[in-house]
């Protein structure tokens, strides 16, 4: 008897020290330990190096991108893409310790400095003697696999703990007590921050992983905030623009991929701010891809305005329906998979960036419908599996609705490219910026135009598929019937349409008139050639005369005038 209690116990033991170990990685997809090469059993050290290593390799979407000869960085590129363009600034000629870099900055940059004292990163000290009841205790957690990393990585020695995490840390080196600062001070990027915040970044990066497209309706990998600056970059218009700052506009947003302080705001980089729905509306807004607009204007954005005042942002993000938290946020839809939470936005992902055909036509496929399933269990949190579905089929043809209004509408443009109709096509139709190629109702006549291109009827559906068919769908999937029905979305598809519809009859209708013309002015030109040559020269004599006379009665007149005058 007492050797089976001691097999359970081993047992007991051994089942939770798995589970520990499963808890600690739950939420880095199986796909990322696959792609590496690596164990997910091995030491911090030996995950870190592999996603360093694929990180900066320009094969896998590191550096400037295919067409690199063709753009160059403007000063601010140093602060949206670091690794690659930013240099120290050499004003300052000097080798800094650990307690100069604080208080120079104290007096220079105190707005850094205040940030900085009231994050976690200021006084660890204060995480570890937190009560466990209190809210943020989960985090005493985070800072031993912190430590754990660093030993890992020989970064920390094993037995000490850290103290603090200050400026020359994060710009210079982890434990370094000085630095010269015109020649070793960096902006931090994915990699900096991950060999803290292994976990975090390993889940952010295995978006990589994770978007893998059945039947290639998009690059793998893609659309995610891992490979945002590879797309932005490879975008052939970006590269091609003379308006760089313009460009760059571009990147302020399409920088997750290089830096983490897009959604956790430096220096304070408080988990808080992260959390809230506010965090993402810098770059999920607008014509393009209004996520921000239609949460709010929802019944869940309803509930969050009214009453997120009193719920606890501190909680665990997991726990906060538990504790209190009555509505979703960006953060509990799109952070959470099958009841894990982690860094990866993209494993529900199905429509991608803009709903396309190639999608549409594809759903059935197991890849999409566990997609879909895994939705199915977010929505369950707060609604029954019935209503979720109900909602989820809801979108789905929707989407469709909108989709075939914008396919029956590129047919037309399409067609009126094909037959030279567009207005100035002959003649007044520049060639876009190299290496972008010429099309009808492009990304490209979005952010540049030249004499007759776009015309007016490219740019209506430009603007129809890169906007308001997008507005549809976000309209739909945030659960805001203005945004989808008349406000935006289905009105504004429609509208477009009319539009287009109207451009092509009236270019049709000019160009059959326009030919109706030519083929008159041919047969008149004909009959006059055939006309007895007395006859035409009778006729163009007397014409002549005609017009000298009049001449001549001209002149006279000019000349009394004068007279009198």
């Amino acid at each position: 008897m007492k050797t089976r209690k001691r097999h359970f116990l081993f047992l007991g033991l051994v089942c939770s020290s798995l589970m520990a170990i499963a808890s600690a990685r739950a939420d880095i997809p199986p796909q990322l330990y696959e792609n590496l090469g690596v164990d997910p059993g091995g030491e911090p050290s030996e995950l870190y190096e592999a996603l360093k290593e694929r990180y900066y390799d320009p094969e896998q979407g590191y550096g400037k991108g295919k067409y690199a000869d063709l753009w160059e960085p403007i000063p601010f590129s140093k602060f949206l893409a670091p690794s690659l363009f930013y240099e120290p600034p050499d004003t300052i000629q000097m080798t800094a310790t650990r307690d100069q870099c604080v208080s120079c900055h104290s007096g220079t940059t105190p707005g850094w400095v205040h940030a900085w004292n009231k994050s976690v990163h200021a006084n660890l000290d204060e995480i570890r003697n937190l009560p466990d009841d209190d809210p943020r205790a989960y985090k005493k957690g985070i800072i031993e696999e912190v430590e754990n990393n660093l030993v890992s990585l020989g970064k920390l020695q094993e037995g000490k703990t850290l103290a603090e995490v200050s400026c020359i840390d994060c710009h210079m080196d982890i434990g370094a007590e000085k630095g010269n600062h015109a020649e070793d001070l960096h902006l931090p990027d994915g990699a900096v921050c991950g060999t803290c915040h292994l976990q975090q970044w390993a889940e952010r990066e295995s978006e990589r992983d994770t978007l893998d497209w059945p039947q290639d309706q998009w690059p793998s990998g893609r659309p995610s905030h891992a490979l945002d600056y590879h797309a932005n970059v490879e975008t052939a218009i970006w590269a091609g623009m003379e308006q760089r700052e313009v460009a760059e506009g571009c990147t302020f947003c399409h920088n997750n991929q290089t830096k983490c302080d897009t959604c956790h705001t430096r220096h304070e980089f408080s988990t808080v701010e992260a959390r809230k729905p506010e965090a993402c509306s810098t770059c999920h807004n607008g014509v393009d891809h209004n996520e921000f607009e239609n949460y709010l204007l929802s019944k869940h954005g309803t509930v969050y305005q009214t009453r997120g005042d009193s719920w606890d942002w501190n909680v665990r993000l997991e726990d906060a329906l538990a504790e209190g938290q009555n509505a979703p946020t960006c953060q509990s839809c799109h952070m959470e998979y099958k009841g894990e939470y982690g860094h990866n936005l993209v494993r529900k992902v199905r429509w991608a960036f803009n709903p396309t055909p190639a999608i549409a036509d594809n759903l059935d496929h197991p890849w999409f419908e566990d997609r879909q399933e895994a939705w199915k269990q977010t929505c369950s949190q707060c609604h029954s599996p019935r209503f979720a579905d109900a909602y989820l089929q809801f979108i789905d043809e929707g989407i469709k609705d909108g989709l075939t209004v914008e396919q029956n509408a590129k047919k037309v443009v399409e067609k009126l490219y094909e037959d030279g109709l567009l207005p100035g096509q002959g003649d007044n139709r520049p060639a876009p910026p190299n290496p972008e190629a010429d099309g009808p109702g492009a990304f490209f006549q979005l952010m540049w135009a030249q004499g007759n291109n776009p015309s007016e009827v490219e740019r209506i559906y430009a603007e129809m598929w890169e906007q308001d068919l997008i507005k549809h769908y976000k309209g739909l999937a945030h659960v805001n019937p203005g945004g989808y029905t008349y406000s935006e979305g289905w009105s504004q598809l429609l509208k477009a349409a009319t539009s287009i519809r109207d451009a092509d009859t009236q270019l049709r209708e000019m160009a059959a008139l326009k030919s109706k013309v030519a083929e008159l002015e041919a047969a008149g030109k004909q009959a006059w050639m055939e006309l007895d040559s007395p006859i035409r020269k009778g006729f163009v004599g007397g014409l002549g005369l005609l017009l000298l006379g009049a001449g001549v009665t001209t002149l006279v007149s000019s000349r009394r005038r004068r007279r009198n005058v």
